[in-house]
């Protein structure tokens, strides 16, 4: 039977010399990440080489920030004035069985994808930037387009080790340490300490990256899988993989309509879902389908990103959708050559690719697909260039306001999730609001799990601050439609999703999370300012909520 309380252990080995450094020239690089959220300052970085440096480190300073590769859209890996903490170091990789790895935190999804492709197997939660670290990706329960099918990060997690701000470690298994009464009990080097069980309720949502884990009797590391670095440094995990790879086959549909584009996502969906209820191996088995909006394809028309990828985008295109697909393990790029061919066939053959092929035929969009076979990694690389077109060209039309116009302009953007027949509902009041703010607005993300990201082109101080009204307004849309603000990005830093996490589980919520904080972290030594406010209750500017 599972316990409710945990033993901290001592850590392993020895400290060495740490290495860190406070030469302004080098923490300049570590000052924003991806969010490019502003006012990054920091004193020192330090950078451990094993676990034993790690304690030490999270011992001595007052206050720390644990970072990875600083791919942070919520500004979470934005330093404000902590010790950096770089977990770069802490890598390597251990295949145990068929069917786990044991992966160091610093270890990048692309080097994790490489080393295990080699072995034949497969980690699907991995996130779309495969320069992501593997500690933040646990740490923000990071989700990629293949959640449809997979789920998230926390779905493949089965053991990790976090060093707690007290500098205590802790050796967590799935399924050993559940919640009694309410509670966990952890004992640590100076005394055991109670840590509460959250009472609110999470939205059912396939990704969630809104604030702490809880449900009733919850596993231990379910808490801190999603807490954003708040409650611990993760310095190693064991993931789940899939032992087979199965073949892929990605397709890029362009669509005359919205609707049209979204009526097929539907079908896809259904057809894939039951394939899986079926264990069907002739069925339509699609692990994704990511969305382009109208004006995602104009940027990327006026960015020559199709071109720059050899990809034909129809002239009247206003919609696309990516689809991935899976094939039977073994399936060459000769035989989906051989099927796509037969698609039109009287007697065609019943198997997977040959029915899809069949979808886009009764779509009447068959001819316009471009599609990349099993094993061509090139031409798969250039259809994910093309939807990573949509959000590089939008950062770049903000990156030029800011620098031309005003500062202050930053980007705008949502992540929000709702149920699938609930989309059209969604971006109906995002448009709405959009045109009746005079905005530029796109929308783009992966449709298969109802997970978008509505954004703002913002070019004048007054467009950013409607901009910034827009996007908590849709944030509150997406909790009223019974989804969730802040689907796979997380908190982090940024205002209106610290706002929107107050709005979804309530000041109370907020209240039980901030207990939680207060029993592991008392000193609010570990990423203060993070999730919430810190425990002074200011903001990041200074400004008392």
């Amino acid at each position: 039977m599972p316990e409710f309380s945990l033993r901290a252990r001592p850590p392993a080995g020895i400290a060495g010399r740490i290495e860190q450094t406070r030469d302004p020239d080098i923490l300049a690089s570590y000052l924003e990440d991806a969010a490019h959220f502003s006012g990054g300052h920091a004193r020192e970085l330090v950078t451990p080489r094993s676990e034993a440096e790690l304690v030490e480190v999270v011992r001595t300073a007052r206050t720390v920030l644990p970072i990875g590769a600083q791919s942070s859209l919520t500004g979470g890996a934005t330093p404000m004035g902590e010790t950096i903490v770089s977990t770069r170091r802490l890598t390597g990789i251990e295949m145990m069985g068929a069917d786990r790895v044991r992966v160091g935190a610093g270890t990048t999804i692309d080097a994790l994808n490489r080393a295990i492709e080699a072995a034949g197997r497969y980690y699907p939660p991995s996130p779309t930037f495969s320069g992501a670290c593997v500690g933040g990706t646990v740490a923000t329960n990071a989700a990629g387009a293949a959640t449809f099918k997979y789920g998230t990060t926390r779905d493949w997690v089965e053991a990790i080790t976090v060093v707690l701000p007290s500098g205590d470690v802790l050796d967590i298994e799935r399924g050993a340490t559940r919640a009694r009464d309410g509670r966990f009990r952890l004992e640590l080097g100076a005394g055991s300490i109670t840590v509460p069980v959250p009472e609110y309720r999470m939205p059912a949502s396939p990704k969630l990256s809104a604030g702490y884990f809880a449900a009733p009797g919850m596993d231990l590391i379910d808490l801190f899988i999603g807490s954003e670095g708040t409650l611990g440094i993760v310095t190693a995990a064991t993931l789940r993989v899939l032992p087979v790879r199965p073949a892929m086959c990605v397709a890029l549909v362009p669509f005359q309509s919205e609707a049209a584009a979204l009526q097929f996502a539907g079908a896809v969906r259904g057809a894939a879902r039951e394939t899986w209820r079926t264990c069907s191996r002739r069925g339509v088995d699609a692990s994704a389908i990511e969305y382009l909006d109208g004006r995602s394809l104009s940027i990327v028309r006026e960015d020559r990103a199709d071109q720059a990828n050899r990809i034909d985008l129809p002239p009247a295109a206003q919609a696309a959708l990516l689809v991935t697909l899976e094939l039977p393990a073994g399936t060459t790029a000769g035989d989906a050559f051989d099927q796509i061919g037969r698609a039109r066939d009287a007697d065609r053959p019943d198997v997977p690719l040959v029915n899809f092929c069949g979808m886009l035929i009764d779509a009447g969009v068959f001819d316009d697909v471009e599609m990349a076979m099993p094993g061509d990694a090139s031409r798969v690389s250039q259809l994910a260039s093309l939807r990573e077109a949509v959000p590089a060209g939008v950062n770049q039309r903000v990156g030029q306001a800011k620098r031309a116009v005003d500062a202050a302009i930053e980007k705008a953007a949502a992540d929000v999730a709702v149920p699938f027949d609930r989309i059209n509902e969604l971006l109906l009041a995002f448009r709405s609001d959009a045109a009746r703010r005079r905005l530029d607005a796109v929308v783009w993300g992966h449709v298969s799990d109802g997970n978008l990201h509505p954004n703002v082109i913002a070019r004048t101080p007054a467009e950013w601050g409607a901009a910034r009204e827009a996007i908590a307004s849709i944030g509150r849309v997406a909790i009223d439609l019974g989804g969730v603000p802040m689907a796979e990005h997380g908190v982090g830093r940024n205002a209106i999703k610290q706002e929107l996490l107050r709005e979804l589980y309530g000041a109370d919520g907020v209240g039980q999370m901030r207990a939680v904080k207060q029993a592991i972290d008392p000193a609010w030594k570990m990423a203060p300012g993070v999730l919430f406010p810190r425990q002074d209750g200011t903001t990041e500017l200074g400004i008392r909520n």
